[in-house]
C-alpha cells in the first residue's frame, strides 16, 4: 500500500469513528425526542475533543500513562539514544520520558515533529541491549516522521468517549433509569455494539501504523535483527513482570485505550485472540521486517 493510500485509509477510519460518536447521539435523541439536540451535542464533543487532542496529545498521553519527562542527567543512555536516532531522522530532539513499570514497552506521542515526546518504560530499559533499544526507538521516531501519532491519539480519545457513553447507558438501564420496552432494548444493544465497532476501527488504525513504523525503523536504524530480537523479548513479558505492574494500591500505570500508542500491547497479559489486539501478530511483524530488510539488501 502506498503512503498516500495508507493515509487515505487512516482518514476514512478516523471519519468513521467521528460518525459513530455523532450517530450515537442521534440514536439517543431518536428515543428521547431530541434528536437534533443530542446529535449537535455529540458533534460538539467530537470537535472539542479533536481540538484538545491536537493541541494536548502529548500532555494527555503522559498523564494517562503516568510518565515523567527526564533530562540527559536523569538517564544518559535513553536520552542520548533518542538524540542519535532523531538526528539521523532529521527531526528536532523530542522530549524524553520514562514510565515506571516493569512491563517492557515504549511509545511516542505529540502533534508533530516539533512537539513530540518519546517514552520508554523502566522495564524495557532493563531488558534490552543498546542495539535493541536503538531499533525500538527507531520505531518510535518513525511514528513521528510519518506524522501518524496524532490520528492514533485522537482515535483513542474518541473510542474512549464512545465506550464511556456506552457504559453510562448500560448503567442507567440496569438501575432502572433508562428507556423501557423495545426502545430501551434497541438502545441497550447499541450501547454494546457501537463501542465494539469503535474498538475495531481503532484496531485497524493502530495495526496499520505499527507495521509502517517497523518498516521505518529498519530503514532508519538499519538493524532489523535487533528490532526482531526486541519484539520477541517484550511481546511476552513474564508472569512476574505482569503481576508486579499491578501493585496493591492500584496506581500502576494502565494505559487503557492508549495501549495503541505502545510498541506492543503487553499490558493485558497473554491474549488468546489476535482479533482484539491493537497490534499485528508478532509473526506478521517479523515477516514485514524481513521483507523490508530484503528490499534494502541488509
Amino acid at each position: 500500500m502506498s503512503e498516500t493510500a495508507g493515509r487515505l485509509k487512516m482518514g476514512i477510519l478516523f471519519a468513521v469513528l467521528s460518525l459513530m460518536l455523532v450517530g450515537f447521539g442521534g440514536l439517543i435523541g431518536y428515543f428521547t425526542g431530541y434528536i437534533v439536540v443530542w446529535m449537535s451535542f455529540f458533534l460538539a464533543i467530537a470537535v472539542v475533543m479533536n481540538v484538545v487532542s491536537y493541541l494536548k496529545s502529548d500532555s494527555i498521553a503522559l498523564r494517562m500513562t503516568k510518565s515523567k519527562l527526564v533530562s540527559r542527567n536523569d538517564n544518559p543512555r535513553l536520552y542520548e539514544t533518542v538524540e542519535k536516532v532523531a538526528s539521523d531522522a532529521g527531526i528536532p530532539m523530542p522530549r524524553v520520558g520514562i514510565m515506571r513499570t516493569p512491563i517492557p514497552n515504549a511509545f511516542a506521542t505529540g502533534r508533530d515533529r516539533n512537539h513530540s515526546v518519546v517514552v520508554a518504560t523502566t522495564g524495557i530499559l532493563d531488558m534490552l541491549n543498546d542495539n535493541e533499544l536503538e531499533a525500538v526507538l527507531g520505531h518510535e521516531i518513525s511514528h513521528i516522521t510519518h506524522k501518524d501519532i496524532l490520528i492514533t491519539t485522537i482515535a483513542a480519545t474518541i473510542a474512549t468517549i464512545i465506550s464511556y457513553i456506552g457504559n453510562m447507558i448500560m448503567f442507567s438501564m440496569f438501575f432502572g433509569e433508562g428507556e423501557r420496552g423495545n426502545n430501551g432494548i434497541i438502545l441497550l444493544v447499541a450501547a454494546i455494539l457501537i463501542p465494539l465497532g469503535a474498538m475495531f476501527v481503532q484496531l485497524g488504525i493502530s495495526r496499520a501504523r505499527e507495521t509502517e513504523a517497523d518498516s521505518g525503523s529498519v530503514r532508519l536504524v538499519r538493524k532489523p535483527d535487533a528490532l526482531i530480537s526486541a519484539l520477541e523479548k517484550i511481546s511476552k513479558p513474564s508472569r512476574a513482570q505482569f503481576s508486579a505492574s499491578r501493585n496493591p494500591q492500584g496506581n500502576s500505570p494502565q494505559p487503557g485505550a492508549y495501549s495503541s500508542l505502545f510498541l506492543v500491547n503487553n499490558f493485558g497479559g497473554h491474549s488468546l485472540l489476535n482479533l482484539f489486539s491493537t497490534h499485528p501478530p508478532l509473526e506478521k511483524r517479523i515477516a514485514n521486517i524481513n521483507k523490508v530488510r530484503k528490499e534494502l539488501g541488509i
